[in-house]
């Protein structure tokens, strides 16, 4: 069976297509993406603007065609922080669904980090102990904690990367009193959840799952080797803190010139690294493994259980 995630994020609209079965590893065929950036057109209102809704429609329907030229079996279609926030969200949500011919499931952030975090275990598998999960995404940022495949913990906290930029960053390059405002405003947000987590056993390994942490540790980290023979990345705190001078001083046109930066991500990759970095020196993390599974696989996970298994 051939299953599609379409996942509506904040900064992209991403269709993940790939071959299920009960019981075994999905198999990704296709994966598609179209950079909209929903953050910058919200309005003061919080508002998603007529342009933001265009594009944003024009994105999904492009998406369906995929799915359908794909011979998707199923498409699951998901929205994260941008749109379930947005004022007009129930608007957009009802066009999105026209555009689809089909319901579309708004995470929370909570869900979102829990499916994320079924993700995350199935890569790293039961021998990784105890994991603590970190995903930063273009509105929220994730945090979920566990020994099994449901977390203890999950929480989700409004410190995206696009939407930190918005509102602490929008001067290119930043500056330097800007990062240490934002740097001040995470961790006053980033405090509860600090204190949820401490009161938690520690982790065996932690994990961080983004498109801006995989970047981050392209840039900043450094390869190991893995279990079976398999190659995983690190990425070190110390290092993350290093660079972030380096990236609020030079503009996004020459950041994506850098290892791992791409030009949808160089806008907003030094929030990304602000905020990464708070959190893993809140809590007390000196660096963290990249996984490259994160919520569309966690998606395809659920279904294959509920659906297929």
């Amino acid at each position: 069976m051939r299953l599609g995630v379409l996942d509506i994020g904040s900064n992209t609209v991403h269709l993940l297509a790939a071959d299920v079965r009960a019981g075994g590893r999905p198999l990704a065929t296709t994966s598609d993406r179209t950079v909209v950036r929903l953050m910058r057109f919200l309005g003061d209102d919080g508002a998603i603007s007529d342009e933001g809704v265009r594009q944003l429609l024009d994105a999904v329907t492009r998406a369906r065609a995929i799915a359908k030229a794909e011979r998707v079996d199923a498409l699951l279609a998901t929205a994260t922080s941008a749109v379930r926030e947005a004022s007009n969200g129930e608007a957009v949500i009802a066009l999105i669904e026209r555009a689809l011919g089909k319901p579309l499931q708004v995470l929370d952030g909570e869900t979102e980090a829990s499916l994320t975090f079924l993700a995350v275990r199935r890569w790293f598998g039961w021998s990784a102990g105890r994991l603590l999960l970190l995903d930063i995404g273009g509105g929220s940022f994730e945090f979920a904690t566990g020994a099994e495949e449901l977390p203890d913990v999950a929480a989700s906290v409004p410190l995206g990367a696009g939407r930190m930029t918005l509102r602490f960053l929008p001067d290119d390059p930043p500056g330097e009193e800007a990062v240490e405002a934002l740097r001040g405003h995470a961790l006053e947000t980033l405090a509860p959840v600090v204190a949820r987590l401490h009161d938690e056993p520690a982790p065996d390994h932690v994990v961080g799952s983004s498109k801006a942490i995989r970047s981050l540790a392209r840039l900043v980290g450094y390869p190991v080797s893995g279990w079976s023979g398999s190659e995983r990345m690190l990425l070190p705190r110390a290092a993350l803190g290093s660079w972030i001078p380096r990236l609020a001083r030079i503009p996004a046109s020459a950041r994506q010139e850098l290892p791992g930066i791409t030009p949808d991500r160089a806008y907003q990759i030094v929030a990304a690294a602000v905020c990464l970095h708070t959190a893993m020196t809140a809590l007390e993390i000196d660096e963290l493994e990249v996984s490259p599974w994160a919520l569309r696989e966690g998606v395809l996970l659920r279904y294959i259980e509920q659906s297929l298994g």
